[in-house]
């Protein structure tokens, strides 16, 4: 019985894999603003430790 289905069964399990991946995914994605500042916050103390080295 398991052999006559194996195909939708291993289907099914790929589906819900790719559901919980991109779930995950979002859920631990940063948001666009706070990526934005940190890079610009980054950049800014990059500058500011170059221009006291000078």
């Amino acid at each position: 019985m398991l052999s006559k289905y194996w195909k939708k069964i291993g289907f099914i399990i790929l589906i819900i894999a790719c559901v919980f991946n991109i779930m995950s995914k979002l859920v631990n994605k940063l948001s666009l603003d706070k990526e934005m500042l940190s890079s610009a916050e980054y950049v800014y103390e990059q500058q500011k430790s170059e221009n006291k080295t000078e």
